[in-house]
């Protein structure tokens, strides 16, 4: 496996615990704000409109990990410029110039809907971009964001289960109030593939910890987990991956893009979360 390079590296935010270390690994993939001239140049929108993909401050509600215990991977540049919440090539024909290698996954559900790897649209379905874009562009993108984001992934993963015999990766995302109308009032939910990525006991210990907090909490609906769930969940292994969604409501104004009042008792309620999971995750995953 070919290294990546210092500014892959320094693409991804890696922080590691002071002290003893837990079983628990918690990845944002979506929190990222790192925007570069060259993408804004390349965008049809605002920095403010691009802006609207992200998880934005995810990585800040779940800063508490390395002090329980647990790593906390993320990554820097916007989902709008590279998501590493899908395969390595889902892509959009209608977003470059030429034909696409015959390998690109030109027609998964996430494609259709303009949110492949490289996004086309931002989450209010406005194109991002002036014009298509080089299939090289793609290649750059992917080898420098998502390549470097699920080796260090996958390297954690495995370094985990070596040293505990199994792994706990928490992947953290954030919910806008339009995804969810319709659906009452829900503050959390819980992706586990409908109990395929993650063993029964760990999905059930986070939901009934969740409420316990005075949250509502439900499951799979109407997100069940992304790639990064999907792809490293594997109970039978010994790797239980759960995905959380946060309403965005909770801590923040969607519209200002700013942390709200709510951010303060989100962050500690989080922080209790996550110290839980490390005292008791190791039993969970036994079980």
């Amino acid at each position: 496996m070919d290294l990546p390079s210092p500014l892959a590296l320094e693409n991804l935010i890696e922080r590691h615990p002071r002290g003893n270390r837990v079983p628990v690994i918690f990845t944002s993939p979506h929190s990222g704000r790192d925007y570069s001239a060259a993408f804004i140049a390349q965008a049809r929108l605002d920095p403010q409109s691009l802006r609207r993909s992200e998880d934005s401050f995810v990585d800040e509600l779940f800063a508490a990990a390395p002090e329980c215990g647990a790593v906390l991977l993320a990554a820097r540049f916007p989902r709008a410029f590279c998501d590493v919440n899908r395969e390595r090539w889902e892509l959009d024909p209608a977003m470059f110039e030429g034909a696409l290698p015959a390998f690109v996954n030109r027609a998964s559900p996430r494609v259709e809907a303009g949110l492949g790897t490289i996004p086309r649209v931002v989450a209010s379905d406005t194109p991002i971009y002036r014009q298509r874009l080089p299939f090289a562009e793609a290649e750059t993108r992917i080898a420098t964001c998502w390549a470097p984001f699920h080796d260090r992934l996958a390297a954690l993963i495995a370094q985990t289960r070596a040293d505990f015999g199994a792994c706990l990766l928490v992947d953290c995302h954030s919910m806008p109030h339009a995804s969810l109308l319709g659906l009452g009032r829900v503050d959390i939910v819980l992706g586990d593939a409908h109990g395929t990525t993650c063993a029964g006991a760990v999905t059930a210990r986070i939901e009934a910890a969740l409420q316990a907090l005075g949250f509502v909490v439900r499951r799979n609906t109407p997100y069940a987990g992304g790639f990064i769930t999907r792809h490293y969940g594997r109970p039978q292994d010994g790797v239980h991956a759960v995905q959380i969604e946060l309403a965005r409501r909770l801590y923040m104004d969607e519209a200002s893009l700013t942390p709200s009042a709510g951010f303060p008792r989100l962050q500690q309620a989080i922080t209790r979360l996550i110290a839980l999971l490390a005292a008791e995750a190791p039993g969970l995953m036994a079980i």
